[in-house]
């Protein structure tokens, strides 16, 4: 029998212990790591979660390697076309990190309404286009099907539809203004077949996606010329590494960048998360431990002649102070309990129902997303339960400086 699990076990369970001095002490000390449990568990899903969801949208309408022409064009408008003869088209085999390549171009437009007109990117697409990225931004309506003859169908933002009074079916007017000077723009007339909303304003303002073919035709390029390729890669950790192994494999009149290059104030706000959470997980667990430290000693203290009885029947130091070790471990272990549990239960909620919502012109999100590991919640589990340990062995040296005989006389 561990003699000294069984003492701490016997003093959890006294009934004594409940309405003892230190009982408003411990209480405390459990609510502390609770909500410290709490707090690191939702600041980690709810950081990671917006990273993640924030970088899924740049990816699905941006590609997460961008390669265009080698010049000085610094608009999202396509000007000097590429080929797409080109030995990483339709697969870019020569890198193993690369899981899907398509061909886009982008031309500057007005849409004219009766109502109203607004300034807009016109993205054209062809088949080799992932629907599967923005299909989940999709919120009316279907999306347009470029596969067969060239058609009229566009999918157009939320944003843009309320500000011009649009909805799924409309037709609409379109003018491409021509690079020549004094030349009447070019009209299309497109009809929407969906409306979508990303949430990510900088795109939701700008763009609607429609047949890459309207392009080629306006611009007079031919059928293999394009604007520019959007890359894929498998892992987004590598995508440094990757979008300089595209560079390599690319001609010397192409130019690659990442979305992490062309976006870089937004992901620079994002690395700033993770200093964020890492300030608000030693914050926690400093409060968990300073709590349990005074918990501790108040314990130690109250049993100071418990302490010096079991001494002078025979216990050395070490085995008094596991009595108080176990003892913090069972007050912490319960903390622990009740704030995954409550910590959990939040993010689930907020993961199904969207409860806390946030301004997308500030977050690029309608809702604060969750994203639930498990991986995480048991390494932050260990963390607390480690560093706390670690930290409650100071105290419970006290132990070691108490005389037997002055503890069995203390009052």
């Amino acid at each position: 029998m561990n003699l000294e699990y069984f003492i701490a076990k016997r003093l959890i369970t006294a009934k004594n212990f409940k309405s003892s001095i230190s009982a408003p002490i411990i209480k405390i000390a459990i609510s502390a790591i609770a909500i410290g449990i709490i707090m690191m568990l939702v600041s980690v899903a709810t950081g990671i979660g917006l990273q993640q969801k924030i970088r899924e949208k740049v990816s699905a309408f941006n590609g997460q390697v961008i390669i265009s022409n080698y010049d000085n064009n610094n608009s999202e408008v396509t000007i000097v076309p590429i080929s797409k003869k080109q030995d990483f088209y339709p697969n870019f085999k020569s890198v193993p990190g690369v899981s899907h390549i398509q061909a886009i171009a982008s031309k500057a437009g007005i849409i004219r309404t009766e109502n109203a007109f607004e300034g807009i990117i016109f993205k054209g697409v062809g088949v080799d286009y992932d629907w599967n990225n923005i299909k989940e931004y999709l919120v009316e309506g279907r999306l347009p099907d470029f596969t067969k003859a060239l058609n009229e169908e566009v999918i157009i933002s939320r944003f843009l539809a309320d500000r011009l009074g649009l909805k799924v079916g409309d037709h609409f007017n379109t003018f491409f203004i021509k690079e020549e000077q004094g030349k009447m723009p070019n009209s299309r007339r497109f009809v929407i077949t969906g409306i979508f909303s990303s949430g990510f304003q900088d795109f939701d303002a700008t763009y609607i996606i429609g047949d890459i073919r309207h392009i080629q035709r306006i611009n007079k390029w031919s059928p293999d010329q394009v604007g520019a390729f959007e890359v894929f890669v498998n892992d987004f950790s590598e995508i440094r590494a990757t979008g300089n192994q595209i560079y390599e494999q690319t001609s010397s009149s192409l130019d690659t960048k990442t979305i992490i290059e062309k976006y870089s104030y937004i992901f620079d706000w994002l690395q700033l998360f993770d200093f964020n959470i890492i300030v608000i997980l030693v914050i926690m667990i400093l409060v968990a431990t300073i709590n349990m430290v005074v918990a501790l000693l108040v314990l130690i203290l109250e049993r100071t002649q418990m302490i010096g009885i079991l001494k002078a029947l025979g216990a050395n130091n070490w085995a008094v102070r596991k009595i108080f070790l176990y003892n913090a471990f069972y007050l912490i272990m319960r903390g622990l309990f009740w704030g995954n549990l409550i910590g959990i239960s939040l993010l689930l909620i907020q993961q199904h129902f969207g409860i806390v919502q946030l301004n997308p012109e500030n977050y690029y999100v309608n809702q604060a997303p969750v994203y639930i590991n498990w991986g995480y919640v048991i390494l932050l589990n260990l963390l607390t339960v480690t560093v706390c340990f670690l930290v409650l062995l100071i105290p419970s040296y006290i132990i070691t400086k108490i005389s037997p005989v002055k503890a069995i006389r203390f009052d």
